[in-house]
């Protein structure tokens, strides 16, 4: 509906100003709000309210009371809803025109957003950061990231960025980003065991000893065989004369768990993220253990943007708590 017709009013709006109301360009729109002009334009050139607000990064309900104000100062109605869209009225067309127009005349301001760089270690990004950076994506279509994807040491040390996840040893950060950052935080610990889909194995008859993994293809994610703490399950790679896959891709490697009946080293909370894996506990007596640091640049760790990207990962894992305990 227009926000100013009654709910049994349909088609173009009806109103039409008088000739008397008929300025010139400039003093129609001298007075209007320029967050009220902006509003209307975003709108009228994204033909979906709920788009104009993502684009405007302000929330629907607030979008609609701006166009509502605009249209109470103009003493008209602007759009002509049809069905599950709308249209702009011959008002709102005229008003349309006279903008672009005027928008000719003189330069608007346009606001740059500031490029935030997120670096983050793949299988954190995939795993348990993707979810919700889609959906900070979801509400505001404006912002400017820059996501880089961390799969060994040497990418580490060699990007920059304004904020770093990534991970490394139980006792210690490094080896870290080499530019300066804030100091780290450690966000959780995770304990790594072998995983399988659990249409592949019946609860009888799932491995509980290496000597059952035998009868079983695996697979190896080729980042992990850099990893000090994953010695036990490289070593078992290492002997292995068949059955055995390597991948660079570790979304590959989860689809083959899942669908190719293969056992691959992954972090102990997929069961959480993924119900149809399951871990295969006890296989070794050596833990397998890392950490999930998160650093921020000295240069950028006061700016706005910065300071959010860094709220949303700590409440992200603050939310996932349950998966990095017990």
């Amino acid at each position: 509906m227009s926000f100013m017709e009654s709910t049994s009013r349909q088609g173009m709006a009806e109103y039409r100003w008088p000739a008397e109301q008929r300025e010139s360009l400039h003093s129609r729109v001298a007075g209007i709000d320029p967050v009220l002009v902006q509003s209307f334009m975003v709108s009228a050139r994204c033909g979906c309210f709920m788009q104009a607000a993502r684009s405007l990064n302000i929330k629907s309900t607030q979008l609609r009371k701006q166009l509502a104000q605009l249209e109470a100062q103009l003493q008209c109605s602007l759009f002509s809803h049809s069905g599950n869209g709308f249209a702009l009225s011959r008002d709102g067309l005229q008003l349309q025109a006279q903008l672009i127009a005027l928008a000719r005349e003189r330069d608007l301001p346009v606001i740059e957003q500031p490029l935030i760089r997120l670096a983050v270690a793949e299988s954190i990004l995939h795993d348990i950061l993707g979810r919700d950076l889609v959906s900070l994506l979801r509400r505001n279509a404006s912002v400017r990231l820059d996501i880089i994807s961390l799969d060994s040491e040497l990418s580490l040390r060699a990007i920059s960025a304004d904020v770093v996840v990534w991970l490394a040893g139980t006792d210690s950060p490094l080896p870290g980003p080499s530019f300066a950052i804030s100091e780290p935080q450690r966000l959780a610990r995770l304990d790594y065991m072998p995983h399988i889909a659990k249409r592949y194995s019946r609860v009888a008859a799932r491995p509980d000893s290496l000597g059952d993994l035998a009868d079983f293809m695996l697979v190896q994610w080729q980042h992990d065989r850099q990893v000090t703490a994953f010695g036990p399950w490289n070593s078992l790679v290492e002997q292995r004369l068949a059955g055995m896959v390597q991948l660079h891709s570790y979304e590959l490697m989860l689809e083959m768990i899942r669908c190719s009946a293969c056992i691959g080293l992954l972090p102990h909370y997929m069961s959480q993220f993924d119900r149809a894996l399951v871990a295969l506990p006890g296989l070794f007596k050596q833990p397998m253990q890392r950490q999930v640091w998160m650093a921020v640049n000295v240069d950028s760790r006061n700016e706005a943007g910065v300071q959010g990207i860094v709220e949303l990962i700590h409440n992200t894992f603050n939310e996932r708590r349950e998966w990095f305990e017990g």
